[in-house]
């Protein structure tokens, strides 16, 4: 089915309130601290992947796993997956 073809399920409007209310939790938690640039933006990527997923609290603690175990070109691997569960954790997710 074309993607045209289905409505999304919210406006636009609101999907930007919902991430910027996120974004707000996980920069007041400290959830990226430590990292550098490009680890932290691989981390938001992640992030936005995972919280529109069915389970987004288990889609984030694997993405934490996989990075430990795949890090690929991240810096800090170790930080990154840490951020990953501190964000789980402060998103109560």
């Amino acid at each position: 089915m074309p993607p045209s073809a289905v409505d999304p399920p919210f406006d636009l409007e609101l999907a930007r309130e919902v991430f910027h209310e996120a974004a707000t939790l996980l920069y007041n938690g400290l959830a990226l601290d430590g990292l550098d640039e490009h680890d932290a933006s691989a981390v938001v990527a992640g992030l936005c992947v995972d919280l529109v997923a069915k389970d987004p609290g288990a889609a984030i603690r694997a993405r934490s796993r996989a990075t430990l175990e795949t890090p690929g070109d991240l810096h800090d691997p170790e930080g990154a997956s840490a951020a990953y569960l501190v964000s789980a954790s402060i998103l109560q997710l």
